[in-house]
């Protein structure tokens, strides 16, 4: 068996990961979460634009003709169940203020144009400019989830002093690069097409459970810049009590 004590293995990964605790990762996954948004947040938005989709369609098939209007009212209906249902259980309403605003955007811009397609435009947009900002991010070498991990751990831009850890932050920035990317290339093409229920189902498909396993993949690939992160953070206090017992 492998000492620990072994130089040679002290910055070893693997010697960081094998002693990980439940507690480990569940603080490293709560920082990702902080860092990339969480599934609350798609579930809130993507509750009213099931609604949306369901109504409309539905409207259709029993009327002879989709109604928007009344699309539009049962989305924003289910976006403030939703948010009461997130108070009951006195939940964060952050995500979902954000996500009321972003649904009350979409039923504007519907209702404005009377095309429901465009109830998707504003995140079809929202996808777009993610995606660039990630994509800049690694252009000019500034990779966004290191500049987000980094304010958020109150470590700021020493990351930046480290290559390692700069290419770890740019490969798990491309990850994202990708969902968005792939968002818009399936999304744009339907939007064109008028396609609201192809629209519905793949914002859907592409909402929480691509977003769950791009984290998943992002958590391994910055396992290594979260592991030092937290034995940073273990180590300050032991060399705060040993300092203390020298005076």
């Amino acid at each position: 068996m492998t000492s620990t004590s072994d130089p040679s293995h002290a910055d070893s990964h693997d010697g960081e990961w094998e002693h990980e605790t439940k507690a480990d990762v569940q603080a490293e996954s709560a920082l990702l979460v902080r860092a990339i948004g969480g599934w609350r947040g798609l579930f809130d938005s993507g509750v009213p634009a099931a609604v949306f989709v369901i109504v409309y369609l539905a409207s259709g098939s029993v009327g002879g003709q989709n109604d928007l209007g009344l699309a539009l009212w049962l989305a924003i209906a289910a976006g403030v169940v939703v948010a009461v249902w997130r108070l009951v259980r006195r939940e964060s309403l952050q995500q979902v203020l954000a996500g009321f605003v972003g649904l009350g955007v979409s039923a504007f811009v519907a209702s404005r144009t009377g095309r429901a397609e465009d109830f998707f435009l504003p995140g079809i947009l929202i996808n777009l400019a993610y995606g660039t900002a990630f994509l800049v991010s690694i252009l000019v070498r500034w990779p966004l989830l290191g500049v987000v991990i980094g304010f958020i751990t109150g470590e700021g831009l020493k990351w930046r002093q480290d290559r390692k850890l700069r290419r770890v932050y740019a490969a798990a920035s491309w990850i994202w690069v990708g969902v968005f990317g792939l968002r818009l290339l399936i999304q744009v093409p339907l939007y064109l097409a008028g396609a609201v229920g192809p629209l519905g189902v793949t914002r859907i498909i592409l909402g929480w459970p691509l977003f769950l396993g791009a984290a998943y993949v992002t958590y391994r690939v910055l396992k290594p810049a979260l592991a030092k992160h937290r034995q940073k953070s273990t180590d300050s206090p032991t060399e705060g009590d040993e300092s203390a017992l020298g005076q």
